[in-house]
């Protein structure tokens, strides 16, 4: 498990600032003056990463994710191999459970907290937590019960010298003499591949690493200049209203954050872990009470159990307040190699083999038992790639490179914006599952309802007019986003066909042809340049709560989330048809 947080402030605790017990409250609500978000024809999208000094990046309406800077055997009839590890069995309990925090005293730079043979990273601006699934944990069979089942103990594998490393520490086995990092922005990526070589596990075709747990803080200090634009320096402008900071200076500080060492229950037969805590740095002592943001996400484990009952659940709850009306809080299957989706420098994660469009599918398990309110974007699927307009893949130069997204939002709450009224909010085109095209002028054709919105990269140089282009500041560099809803016309790629599919009270597994859809839908490129691979190194479930006007409250569990790529994909790079299965 891997958590990453965003914000360009670092925050630095005593052990005097936190409780060593301290149980996850609900979420606190507070009663605000309600504000109708108008969106607007000059409204720019986005959808925000992290650079490695993890800074948060403002982004606009309904679309992103702060910052600068999947998993079960084939589906019926199909011979597969499970690109990544699985967390499958949906969990019994309604709430995490009571934590007992691990708490540290934090020097400057970094916190790190040991877990389960993974960590959480503080460095400068970024909080990691590595979680090393599977061999998360050494669970040995030492002894056997009076009824001769196993007896399981767990060791937690990162030490906690491993935890307190920050910059200026040479790494544990490099070369005497080696150079020392001392910029704690550098510092940070490289820990990143450290810990993913102490939590590496052997596998066919590649090895793995851990999960990611994705926490954003979407406020924007614009006078601050903190993120790029487009890939290039920025300089300050004044706030406004399409960028929150409601605190002003200090408003993308970094969250408290409090942890449970993942545990075997009293029988010795199921794991649990989790982490929770707040932005609102002086709330600590009122969680649970007032206007107060507040994050948990839980993960359980029956260790002794095999097959779909024996992977990871995890339950989430995340709250907005006041200070913090725009939080995003992810799951998240990385690349074990490369660029993830909208970073910029070689990252580890659970995906040993990246799925390339349009041959891999998804599989997951989600019950969504609050939806966040009106402004929630939910998103059933969240997939991000990178590549140049030129459809060269991307190479870490933040002025030509781009990240592009795609979202399935299930909030049925959540309008479409692209309208025949509002071309600029569609795609230009639409490809049917069958192939055939469909151009947004075509009012009797174009599935407008299909599409919440549509951005083109910053950096387009002939993007088709109209068009509305993506936020500038959310990643650190341009960035293309495509935001979908519910429609018949996803049906045959296992997508939802109606609002109200996949949401609070209809708790569903789903079967994903995420490969098909991606390679149908569109994302801009240079005219004349070769079509780019479409490689997708993130993918993710979760909710992105957009500027809410009240504290607003989302809660869901996911299981048996599950990448799935066929094998004779793996075993040959080039295929005689356009498909693989």
């Amino acid at each position: 498990m891997h958590l990453r947080i965003g914000s360009h402030q670092l925050l630095l605790l005593s052990t005097k600032q936190l409780f060593p017990f301290l149980p996850p409250p609900k979420c606190p609500r507070a009663r605000h003056r309600h504000r109708q978000w108008p969106p607007s024809s000059s409204s720019r999208f986005s959808r925000a990463a992290h650079g490695p000094s993890g800074r948060t990046a403002a982004m606009s309406p309904r679309s992103g994710t702060p910052a600068c800077g999947a998993t079960a055997s084939a589906w019926h009839g199909r011979r597969g191999t499970s690109a990544t590890r699985s967390a499958r069995r949906p969990p019994a309990w309604a709430a995490p459970a009571v934590p007992i925090a691990s708490i540290f005293s934090v020097r400057p730079f970094h916190l790190f907290l040991s877990s389960f043979a993974g960590v959480v990273e503080w460095v400068a601006t970024k909080i990691r937590f590595l979680r090393k699934r599977g061999s998360l944990f050494r669970s040995a069979e030492t002894s056997s019960d009076e009824e001769g089942r196993p007896v399981y103990s767990v060791a937690h594998l990162v030490s906690d010298a491993d935890n307190r490393l920050g910059a200026g520490d040479p790494f544990p086995g490099s070369p005497p003499g080696a150079a020392r990092v001392t910029d704690a922005d550098l510092y940070a990526p490289a820990k990143e591949l450290y810990l993913g070589d102490r939590c590496q596990v052997a596998d066919t075709p590649a090895p793995w690493q851990f999960w990611m747990v994705m926490l954003k803080n979407g406020n924007l200090d614009t006078t601050a200049a903190a993120c790029p634009e487009n890939g290039r320096p920025a300089r300050p402008f004044p706030q406004t209203s399409r960028f929150p900071c409601p605190a002003g200076a200090g408003c993308m500080n970094q969250p408290l954050l409090f942890h449970n060492r993942t545990a075997l229950d009293d029988a010795g037969r199921r794991l649990r872990g989790g982490l929770f805590g707040t932005y609102d740095l002086d709330a600590a002592a009122g969680l649970g009470a007032g206007d107060v943001s507040f994050y948990s996400v839980t993960w359980e484990k029956d260790v002794a159990a095999s097959g779909r009952g024996g992977g990871w659940a995890f339950h989430h709850k995340l709250c907005t307040s006041t200070k913090y009306p725009w939080l995003m809080l992810y799951l998240r299957s990385d690349a074990t190699r490369g660029f993830s989706g909208g970073y910029h420098y070689d990252t580890r994660g659970m995906t040993k083999t990246v799925p390339e469009s349009p041959d891999f599918k998804v599989r997951l398990t989600l019950d969504v038992k609050q939806g966040g309110g009106r402004n929630s974007q939910f998103y059933l699927m969240d997939m991000g790639s990178c590549w140049k307009n030129d459809g060269r893949a991307c190479d870490g130069d933040t002025a030509t490179d781009v990240t592009r997204y795609s979202e399935m939002i299930i909030n049925p709450a959540t309008p479409a914006w692209c309208s025949p009224s509002r071309i600029d909010q569609c795609p230009p085109w639409h490809t049917f599952r069958n192939g055939s095209r469909v151009h947004r002028r075509d009012g009797a054709r174009f599935p407008y309802g299909a599409y919440h919105v549509y951005c083109s990269p910053g950096n387009a140089a002939r993007a088709e007019q109209p068009t509305t282009y993506c936020d500038a500041y959310s990643n650190p560099q341009a960035q293309e986003i495509l935001q979908l809803l519910p429609h018949p016309v996803w049906g045959e790629f296992g997508y939802p066909t109606a609002r109200g599919q996949g949401w609070v009270g209809d708790p569903r597994a789903w079967d994903l042809d995420v490969g098909a859809m991606s390679q149908a839908l569109y994302f801009y490129q240079d005219p004349g340049t070769p079509p780019a691979r479409r490689r997708w190194t993130s993918l993710d479930v979760g909710t992105e709560i957009y500027v809410s006007d009240r504290a607003e409250e989302a809660e869901w569990t996911l299981s048996g989330f599950d990448i799935l790529v066929p094998d004779k994909c793996i075993k040959s790079q080039q295929r005689a048809s356009n498909s693989c299965w």
